[in-house]
């Protein structure tokens, strides 16, 4: 008699426990390939493996002892209740940003507007506004050339009409006037760079994670930047690292005088965003 489902998994775990690695993810990945929910989990966890099955699953334990993200190894990652492709090319969507775009909904209606995301990735953040706000024309604007392949290729197959633009933060965007600006940019600093987790390190692409001057080199160069282009009306919304709410609000607070600049905390109770709004009492 072979091993049966919930022997296979919990000997999985704990190799994986044993090199640091949460143990869970194993039967994180394993779920997803079956297709099957806790309870499907729980019906048939005492039944017999077939062969292929842990062969697959040895593939994936090796994988995953080696710091390679679970999302990789899928080939995607949900978001915002729709699932996008990623690749090493792409950062994995992260929960914290399913508050930034959840944020930006509930402050803006669905009228005409010229929304922009900066640094596109999977174009996680464009594809979930575009589909909570149809009369958005949405721009989103990544450097790199692959990441841009993943990302158109995430719009067409979940049906979001989405411009895509390479190019350097908002070079590509000379001469618009934009009613929204959104980005998630790269912010981790070089001090915080060896407190991640090393799958992020070794796997995830450097360029859409790390930023000089503390991290804040990217924001430096928002705020320079968007007055050029923003309506006067406009509003931009930023992700930021937990430690960054004061120096990325001070920035903004410089470059748009006559806004109101909030830092906002996430679910966890962190300092995770930024949002640059219209001071109304002054209109």
């Amino acid at each position: 008699m072979g091993n049966r489902y919930f022997e296979v998994l919990e000997r999985a775990s704990s190799f994986l426990e044993e090199q640091g690695i949460e143990g869970q993810s194993i039967l994180f990945v394993f779920l997803e390939r079956k297709n099957w929910s806790k309870t499907d989990w729980l019906i048939h966890l005492k039944d017999e493996m077939p062969e292929e099955e842990e062969q697959q699953l040895e593939t994936d334990l090796a994988l995953l002892a080696d710091h390679y993200p679970a999302q990789y190894l899928l080939g995607y990652a949900d978001f915002y209740e729709q699932r996008f492709s990623v690749n090493e090319h792409t950062l994995i969507p992260r929960p914290e940003t399913e508050e930034l775009v959840e944020l930006c909904l509930k402050e803006n209606p669905d009228e005409p507007l010229t929304v922009v995301d900066i640094g596109t990735g999977t174009g996680a953040i464009a594809i979930s506004l575009k589909a909570n706000r149809p009369s958005w024309q949405i721009l989103a604007v990544d450097i790199s050339v692959e990441a841009l392949r993943v990302a158109e290729g995430n719009a067409k197959r979940l049906h979001a009409a989405v411009d895509f633009l390479q190019g350097d933060l908002l070079k590509p965007l000379e001469g618009k006037a934009i009613d929204l600006l959104i980005s998630n940019p790269p912010y981790i600093s070089n001090d915080e760079w060896r407190l991640m987790d090393e799958s992020v390190r070794t796997f995830e692409p450097k360029t859409a994670l790390f930023a000089e001057q503390d991290g804040l080199a990217i924001y430096q160069r928002l705020a320079q930047e968007a007055p050029k282009i923003l309506a006067p009306k406009g509003k931009i919304y930023l992700e930021i690292g937990f430690q960054q709410g004061k120096a990325v609000k001070e920035l903004f607070q410089q470059a748009f005088p006559g806004h109101v600049v909030r830092v906002l905390k996430d679910l966890s109770g962190n300092e995770r965003m930024v949002a640059v709004t219209p001071d109304e009492k002054a209109g």
